[in-house]
């Protein structure tokens, strides 16, 4: 059962997709270096403390999906039924996730973060939480009888699956290569 959020939820979640939006679009006009906290949360129209409230760092800003896909990696280790298979789960979570971040517009955004040592460090940090968040939710899954060692590789392998995947010609073969080597892995484990 989907629960609808209530009306406070759907204010927060609006005023958190307009400070992203916001930032967003000064940072792609200006260039990220070029425009500060402050200059953000006064266009969205919202308090320094609110936009803080929302994002915990400039660099967050950039990255806006971030605990979303973290929770949704998590869930689809947690929530899959006993016949649905591992590893397909969570390819479909990343090929999502490809997809969100390749889509129309995304071009300008990846060459920001390559060429910010600000949002490529920020963007290794994400990664290697994604990865131990993975690895954890895979360790105290009882249906994952593997190692925490196997659990934390094969977190990692799977979220740089997702960084070779956007950067491919083709995201989805790139994937299918990755998860190919993926599965065959975690058979071995």
């Amino acid at each position: 059962m989907t629960v609808t959020p209530g009306r406070r939820e759907r204010k927060k979640a609006a005023t958190r997709q307009k400070i992203a939006d916001t930032a967003l679009r000064l940072f792609l006009e200006r260039g990220y270096d070029e425009v500060g906290i402050r200059e953000v949360a006064a266009e969205a129209d919202v308090a320094v403390t609110t936009l803080f409230a929302h994002f915990a760092s400039k660099e967050a800003l950039v990255f806006e999906q971030d605990h979303p896909f973290e929770q949704r990696l998590a869930l689809a280790v947690t929530r899959r039924t006993p016949d649905q298979p591992l590893v397909p789960a969570l390819r479909r979570e990343v090929q999502d996730l490809v997809r969100h971040c390749s889509g129309e517009g995304a071009a300008p955004v990846h060459r920001m973060i390559d060429t910010s040592p600000a949002l490529r460090a920020y963007e290794e940090s994400m990664r290697l939480r994604h990865a131990e968040a993975l690895a954890t939710a895979l360790i105290a899954d009882p249906d994952v009888p593997r190692s925490a060692t196997a659990c934390r590789a094969i977190a990692r392998f799977v979220i740089d699956a997702y960084a070779l995947a956007r950067d491919a010609s083709d995201p989805d073969a790139a994937l299918d290569e990755a998860f190919h080597m993926i599965q065959a892995a975690w058979d071995a484990a």
